[in-house]
């Protein structure tokens, strides 16, 4: 099981990556590679340095109960130096399994240059993560791709995102940053977002407040903790 508040699994066929925007300054795959490298851990001996593990490939079909995966939580299935051939592997894989699959990006760029020659089959949901407003033409790219299910992850949100439109998405996550150095999120942005939902009845996640100690700063916003998810996903729950 999977400690994101969002998801019940993960599965990472690639690990490691590179910072490209602000959200990445204190990753916290980084952190979390770096540790299991020094615990000994076979699949992170490169530490963070992107790494390709095609045995892990095929290890949604072992497993028999129908779960909602995270692909790639320690990695971006989108980065440059991913060949697409394995980026096709992985899609294979989702297409012929029965579970559903949660894929977040950067990279939207790579994902709009890939995806007509991807199978988009109901079952794979599709996001982007937008961290402040130069940023948002991820969401643009987003729109491009043929996903029954499009997201956003606004995490770890650093600004008010005034310039924010939902037109097409179907699911909001936002969070606050987390662990050392993390820089605080201003109750006004969420508020903001969540109101943006509301007014487009999108389903609306709060992941967290975040902080150095984000355990001790919860995950209540406006008096309740919101746990929403798209409509369509208990749509695709009662017919695995």
């Amino acid at each position: 099981m999977s400690k994101i508040e969002w998801t019940e699994i993960t599965w990472n066929p690639a690990t490691g990556c590179n910072k490209i925007s602000d959200g990445c300054k204190y990753c916290y795959a980084e952190r979390m590679a770096t540790r299991l490298k020094s615990m000994g851990m076979p699949k992170y001996s490169n530490g963070f340095r992107l790494s390709l593990h095609e045995e892990l490939i095929d290890e949604p079909m072992k497993w028999h109960k129908p779960c909602i995966v995270f692909v790639n939580s320690m990695s971006d299935l989108f980065h440059e130096k991913i060949p697409f051939d394995f980026i096709k592997q992985v899609f294979n894989v989702m297409n012929n399994t029965p579970h559903v699959y949660q894929i977040l990006t950067k990279r939207s760029y790579v994902l709009k240059k890939f995806t007509n020659k991807l199978t988009w089959t109901d079952n794979i949901w599709m996001g982007v993560s937008v961290e402040s407003n130069d940023y948002l033409y991820r969401i643009d790219d987003l729109m491009a791709c043929d996903a029954k299910v499009k997201f956003l992850s606004l995490e770890p949100l650093l600004t008010d995102l005034h310039d924010l439109e939902l037109e097409g998405i179907d699911w909001v996550i936002v969070g606050g940053e987390s662990g050392p150095g993390a820089r605080e999120m201003q109750p006004d942005w969420v508020i903001d977002i969540y109101q943006k939902c509301k007014d487009n009845n999108i389903p609306f996640f709060f992941k967290q407040w975040g902080g150095v100690n984000k355990k001790k700063n919860g995950r209540i916003f406006n008096g309740q903790i919101y746990n929403e998810m798209p409509d369509k996903y208990y749509h695709i729950e009662n017919t695995l």
